[in-house]
């Protein structure tokens, strides 16, 4: 059987460099934000309210060509 033609993706899985520049507490609730539903590294703090870290966006959308 011919594997039928996929939809573009609107999203690539992967992991993202992410950096956030905030204060402490405004960093602190978008990093405990993330982690609730990413799975993500320790955030690198740099001078200036910088904060350096990567998000694994991982694929969990259904293969619509999976088990068929």
């Amino acid at each position: 059987m011919a594997r039928r033609e996929r939809e573009d993706r609107e999203t690539l899985p992967g992991v993202a460099e992410v950096r956030l520049r905030a204060d402490d507490a405004t960093a602190q609730v978008v990093l405990d934000v993330l982690r609730a539903n990413f799975t993500i590294t320790a955030p690198r703090d740099y001078p200036g309210n910088r904060w350096y870290f990567q998000l694994d966006t991982g694929n969990t959308a259904a293969d619509p060509d999976g088990d068929e």
